[in-house]
């Protein structure tokens, strides 16, 4: 079957290409479920990070190998002991090990839902990284009023925006690409949308002026600053893969500040979401900017590795 892999080239460089001849899956038992795969989701942090042989990229040793973790596809076959899904069901897989695959098999109470009639299914293919928003929305708990900094406007940080906002919460938006920002302050989402690029972030973004900071950016040694824009008695979410966090301790007590560390997403995430993009409450059709074949997988993640800027909701056709 077709697979997308991330490989080594010869000069050590990585790169993800899409393969003729991956291994088929076996087929469907107990309560799995084989689903044909229809559209996936590029996850740019993740997939980038494994590009860049990240702090939480799969070693050498382990490739080639398909990686990805937003799957929409239909099933096809189902195993013996499968009680709410069913041959034709359209789902979204979210399990981490079954990503840019032709064919997928997963057990039906894995990390995967049914999605709704009349859904989107090319922009139900970014609902791993959507999800993993309103899980940090969910995590920080914005009250009606409350001034919210998201830093870093890609996927998750706009769909983070915007959940931020149903909640009543004032939000803020800062990154240092002005097409990304654009597209924030086209959804309506934010009441400011800043560029921070160069020293911008000292001259737009004041100390203690944020009930919470949500950082998606993950920019190494901005601690700091982002407890620096936080009010006393606020927190800092830490949502984009880093190796550490570092920060004066001193800084930190006298603000009586609260750290979170966001975390993946779960089924009711993913449930939620479909119900609120559905109603038409979360606004997927301007992240979703590239719908190209499979076929055209090299080239995508040539520029994910090289210029990721130039790539917001990126998905796969089968």
């Amino acid at each position: 079957m077709r697979a997308i892999v991330l490989r080594t080239r010869d000069d050590n460089v990585r790169e993800k290409v899409l393969v003729p001849d991956w291994p088929d899956p076996p087929t469907p038992h107990t309560n799995q479920v084989k689903i044909k795969t229809l559209y996936s989701g590029i996850t740019n942090g993740t997939e980038g990070n494994q590009l860049h042989k990240g702090n939480y990229a799969p070693g050498d040793r382990l490739l080639p190998m398909p990686t990805g973790y937003q799957t929409v596809g239909r099933v096809i076959e189902t195993g013996p002991d499968t009680r709410s899904l069913r041959v034709d069901d359209l789902i979204f897989v979210g399990k981490s090990t079954g990503g840019h695959l032709e064919y997928i098999v997963v057990a039906e109470d894995e990390l995967l839902i049914k999605l709704p009639n009349g859904i989107s299914q090319s922009e139900a293919a970014i609902y791993g990284m959507a999800a993993v928003a309103l899980n940090t929305i969910r995590n920080a708990a914005p009250k009606k009023g409350e001034t919210v900094l998201v830093v870093g406007a890609g996927c998750v940080g706009q769909v983070a925006a915007q959940f931020a906002a149903l909640q009543g919460a004032r939000v803020t938006i800062c990154d240092v690409d002005d097409r990304r920002l654009d597209i924030a302050r086209q959804v309506g989402a934010v009441e400011q949308a800043l560029n921070v690029a160069g020293d911008a972030w000292s001259a737009h973004i004041a100390d203690e002026s944020f009930d919470a900071v949500l950082d998606f950016a993950g920019v190494p040694g901005m601690e700091e600053q982002l407890i620096l824009a936080m009010k006393t008695g606020g927190q800092v979410l830490f949502i984009a893969g880093r190796d550490r966090v570092s920060y004066p301790f001193n800084l930190a007590q006298r603000r009586l500040i609260t750290v979170k560390q966001n975390s993946h997403f779960y089924v009711d995430d993913l449930e939620n979401l479909a119900r609120l993009h559905s109603l038409g409450r979360i606004d997927l059709t301007s992240i979703v900017q590239d719908v190209v074949p499979a076929e055209e997988a090299e080239r995508i993640y040539d520029t994910l590795r090289d210029r990721p800027n130039d790539l917001l909701g990126t998905v796969f056709s089968w």
